[in-house]
This record gives C-alpha cells, structure tokens and sequence, in this order.
C-alpha cells in the first residue's frame, strides 16, 4: 500500500510539533534499555534533586515535583529525546541569587517568585523557539560563559561550606561575605555535622573514582541517612531534610502582581538564557555520540514547556542536566521512554518514600552539591581564552571577577561579559586588520611589514582589507587608504587587494566612489583586485563601477600589478590583463 506524499508531508508537520512521535519504534531490546537507563537516571536525580532544592532555597518537595512532570514534558517536546530535564546546579543557583535579591528568602513570597520566575523563564525560551531564533542565543560566546560558569561554580561550593559544617548564614548585601563571617567563627560549628559532610564527601569521592557503575549517590544518601537515624542526628542540633508531604503535585498557575512580574523579567531572561547553554552543551554531547542531528528552536520549545510545566506544579526552574544526560549516554538509552521511567521512580518516591527522607542530613546534600559544581571549574578554558586573544581573554576574566562582584546577584556577572563581548566583538568590526602587501617570493601577496617585502614600485602602494567593507568600518577604510596616499608623496596607483572583501553595503559602495573621485583629483588611481562576483554585483547595479572605472577592476593580484606597472612604463612580467568581469565567486 502506496503512502501519498500529502500525507507524509502531513505526518511530517506533525512531527515538528511533537517530536516524540518520531522516536524509534518501541522493541523489546529498547524498552529494556530504557527501562534501565530511567532507573539507573532516578537514583541519580532524587537525591540530586533534594540537594538542587537545598541551593534554590526551597523546599525539598519542589526539587522531586521539578523532577517528575517537567522531565516528562521536556523529553516529549524537545529535539533531543535523550536529554535529561530537572532541576540542574546553576539554574538553581541563579533562582536563589535573583529571588533572594527581591524577597527575603525562606518565606512564601520567596516561594511564590521562584514559581513565578519558572513560568517567566519558561515563556522567554517558548517563545525564542516559536519565534525560529535559537541562534541569536549564540551571542553568549564560549569565554564569557567559561567566565560565568567558572565563577558560578566557585560561589555555589563557597555557598556550601557552612551548611556542611552545621553552621547558619545570615543574609546580607554579599553571599561570599556572608559565607567568610559564617567561616570566621569556628565557636559556631557543629561537629557532627562536619564529619557528616566530610564522610559523604568521602564516599561520593571513591564511589566515583572505584566503583562508578553503583549508584553512589543514592548509597550514600541511603547509609547517611540510617546512621542520621540511628545517632540522633536532629536532636543533637543537627540540620535534617525533615518531613516532606506525600502526594503528587496539584497543577497550580503562579499569581503575582504585575510590579511583581516586571521586578523578575530581568532574571528570567538571564535564567533562560544560561540553562539553555547547558542544555545545548549536553544536546551537542549526545548529536555528535549518536550521529543523530538535534534543533535548537525545538529544545528551546521543549525546555520552555518544561519550565511552564514546573510552574504549574508549583516547583522551580529547571533545565537539561549534563550528568544525568551522560548517564542516560552511558546507560544506553534508546529513547525519551527513559526519562518517562526515571519520572515514573520520582513518582513512587512521592508517593511512598518520603517519610524515609526525615532523616537526611543537610550537610550529605550540601557535599552532593559541592562535589557537582567543582567538575564545572575549567581553568584551562580561561587559559584557552587568553592565548585565543587579548579580548576574548578579558572577556572571560571580566565575567569571572563580574560574577564574584556581584554575588549573589549573578545574572549582573553574565549581562556584564554579553555586554563587554558584543562591544569588543562590535569594535573588532569597526576597526579590521588592515595590511600593506607587496609581493612575496611565493608569487602571493603578503604582508610587507611581516615578511620583510619591498614595495611592488615607488609609486604603486597595495593594501589588503580583511573584512567586508560597510557602514561600521567605511570610515576606517577611507582612513587607511588616505593614510596610504599621505605616506607615499609620489604614489601613482593604491591597489586594494579586495579578496577578503566578501560583501559591501550602501555605506561601502559610497565610501569607494567617494575615495575614486578624490584621488582622482590628486593624480592618484584607485585599484581593486580579486573582486568577488557577490560584489562586484552590487558595484554594476549601483554605478560605481563607472566611477572606479571597468579598467581598474583585475580579476587577480598579478593581472593588476602587471597592469598598473605596464602604465607605468616599467619593464618586466606584465602579463595579461584579466577583466574583473570574470573574477571568482
């Protein structure tokens, strides 16, 4: 039976707009890889989302609700059906800093913004992806987020040492602050809870390093917790999870008023804007393992509903997590069925195990998070940065020293890197290399300060733009041919070697003929060489080619220094003339 084409176009459309449709077909080899994949994952994301909770400064309930329908609706909609969606360690941390900077934290006002910030969130990536402009996110170049993450991590870790060590940190203007005066009183430690953290620290450490295949994670959260018992952890002043409400989560729309709502866009912004690097950093992880391709505007989508989805729920943002997606990787998990299962475990958690939580130490959750966030801490990629280039270097250290600046305001740390790398990247293209060439001994035009060249002749000057030519740097253009012309008393012909030149505005057509017109007038001839069709098009539909003159556009770098020296009446290989007309694309 022939499939008409109408109705594989139709199924197709359908696919756009939900993509779990076009998972593989369910087999009984794929449904028992995912089956183990979601349940290995679960083991991983309970405990990490108890501790995620514990960053956001919200209950440990919202950390398993952000566990179970946003992770569902993230597989489902998203174009990467093996990423895992729940709550992560940034995002979470993000939450904390933006809320906490509005409302005085562990209250139900705090509560209220951290669902209204998801759903915010949740609304910008929806619609990013809506809108088809996933690519624009790309403005975050990969120093300034190196910048941010390095940063981010070191906060979270720093946040984390005095609940390790039982001790309570009061709120203030700063979060390193606060942590150092917490530090600065050794009078105020709880010693049980210190060899509590150090020994999950401890565990979690050679879990990872001898028996990675175990679930570490969820051994020492189970042995933490029965010792927490059976030694009276709360009673001798020790801080424990307590109890969690069973039950699954009622769907809930966030109410805030509007000075609320305007007061978190700024944060929301900044929060979809980093969670989805993370999730595209794992999306790309998983494309290039799987040879398989993945959208960005279809996880933008993905993402943003399962922020909305968390909202709704009455959690906190979420986002794609990187390890757990490794684990999923790793695992060998065929499809979204196995973020489905790992929701499903979540599910039995809130319905059946969370009175065996009580007793979880504060500190366990508190080493979890610290071990997770210090394998963000890359300063390798800040040494990258540097050698990659000056600017890209103080990008990322001005985001790094931003971010620690302004803790826990730390979306101020990532909007200060954007803003510094899109004014070097700006200025960059205002002012590109520009280099005076001659002819090297390899038969090419190089630069003749680099290599040492002699000019081409006293009154032949040659310069390479390396740039295409419009209205950000026409003005630098006139300058350095201008600058050419004052240098050179007796210079005849400026050959520009357009090569590099790949597009041209109306501000560079307009500059060129302005240039043309008044060397002209000065005796001076104005050359171009290895014009490229694409603009050697717009100078035939906007004239200028008659101002420059059909004569003084050459195909190639050696029909015009053949041509002009010909002019010139010097001897030598003068070769023939190629006509621009029929210069390369």
């Amino acid at each position: 039976m022939s499939v008409s084409p109408s109705t594989v176009a139709g199924a197709s459309r359908l696919a756009r707009w939900l993509p779990f449709l076009a998972w593989p077909r369910v087999t009984p080899t794929s449904l028992r890889a995912d089956l183990v994949a979601g349940i290995t994952v679960s083991l991983v994301a309970i405990p990490q989302s108890l501790a995620y909770a514990q960053l956001s400064g919200v209950p440990p309930l919202y950390g398993l609700y952000a566990a179970f329908i946003p992770s569902i609706v993230g597989a489902l909609f998203g174009s990467s059906a093996i990423l895992s969606t729940g709550p992560v360690a940034m995002t979470s941390l993000l939450t904390a800093a933006s809320v906490g900077a509005l409302v005085t934290p562990a209250t139900g006002a705090f509560y209220a913004y951290v669902t209204m910030l998801a759903l915010l969130s949740g609304i910008f990536q929806l619609g990013f992806g809506l809108a088809r402009v996933g690519v624009l996110l790309s403005l975050v170049s990969q120093p300034v987020l190196m910048g941010f993450v390095n940063a981010a991590a070191l906060i979270i870790a720093l946040s984390q040492l005095p609940a390790l060590m039982g001790i309570s940190i009061r709120q203030s203007q700063h979060l390193l602050l606060d942590t150092w005066s917490a530090l600065a009183r050794p009078d105020l430690l709880h010693e049980m809870s210190l060899a509590f953290g150090l020994a999950a620290i401890v565990l979690l450490v050679a879990f990872r390093r001898f028996t990675p295949r175990l679930p570490g994670v969820l051994i020492t959260v189970a042995l933490a917790t029965w010792v927490s018992h059976a030694a009276g952890f709360a009673d001798r002043g020790g801080r424990v999870v307590g109890e969690i409400p069973s039950g699954l989560p009622s769907l809930v729309l966030p109410m805030l008023d509007w000075a609320d709502i305007r007061a978190l866009v700024p944060a929301a912004f900044v929060v979809a804007l980093i969670s989805f690097m993370e999730a595209m950093s794992s999306c790309k992880v998983i494309a290039i393992r799987r040879r398989t391709r993945w959208d960005e505007n279809q996880e933008l989508i993905g993402q943003g509903l399962a922020k909305i989805a968390a909202a709704l729920c009455q959690s906190m943002p979420v986002s794609g997590s990187f390890s757990r997606s490794a684990l999923n990787l790793s695992t060998g998990a065929a499809t979204g069925l196995a973020s489905v299962v790992s929701a499903a475990a979540v599910v039995a958690t809130l319905l059946f195990f969370t009175r065996y939580l009580y007793d979880l130490p504060k500190p366990v959750l508190a080493a979890m998070i610290m071990l997770a966030v210090l394998n963000l801490i890359d300063v390798r990629a800040l040494r990258q940065a540097w050698r990659a280039g000056r600017d890209d270097g103080v990008s990322a250290m001005a985001t790094f020293a931003a971010t620690l600046a302004f803790a826990p305001e730390i979306q101020n740390g990532i909007l200060t890197g954007i803003v510094l790398s899109l004014a070097s990247f700006l200025y960059r293209r205002m002012r590109p290399r520009v280099a005076l060439v001659s002819l090297h001994e390899d038969g090419t035009m190089r630069d003749a300060k680099r290599f040492d060249l002699p000019p081409l002749h006293s009154r032949i000057g040659a310069l390479r733009f390396d740039a295409s030519l419009h209205f950000a740097n026409a003005a630098y253009f006139e300058q350095a041919v201008l600058r050419l012309e004052r240098d050179c008393p007796d210079i005849a012909f400026i050959l520009v070697a357009a090569h590099s030149i790949n597009d041209i505005d109306a501000t560079g057509v307009e500059t060129l003929r302005n240039l043309a017109q008044r060397l002209r007038e000065t005796g001076v001839t104005m050359a171009l060489s290895g014009v490229k069709r694409q603009v050697l098009d717009v100078l035939e539909r906007t004239g200028a080619i008659e101002v420059l003159g059909r004569e003084n556009l050459f195909s190639n770098d050696h029909a015009a220094i053949a041509d002009l020296r010909a002019r010139l009446g010097v001897e030598g290989d003068q070769g023939a003339r190629e006509p621009a007309q029929v210069a390369g694309s």
